[in-house]
């Protein structure tokens, strides 16, 4: 296994800052990604939540 450290990213959707940490590396690693995440995680969830289509939870 790789020495992982953590690494400060910029997000290139809101420019701020975040720390893509050693744990996260070894994940990404482990699962076969070679790309870095190119957003934090607040952004990355405003894109999830926003791709999804709303559904109606009204059970009656």
């Amino acid at each position: 296994m790789e020495n992982y450290k953590d690494k400060t990213l910029t997000c290139k959707e809101c420019g701020a800052e975040f720390v893509f940490t050693a744990g996260e590396q070894a994940f990404y690693a482990e699962k076969g990604f070679t790309n870095e995440p190119q957003r934090c995680k607040s952004c990355r969830d405003s894109r999830k939540s926003a791709s999804r289509p709303q559904r109606n939870n009204d059970w009656k």
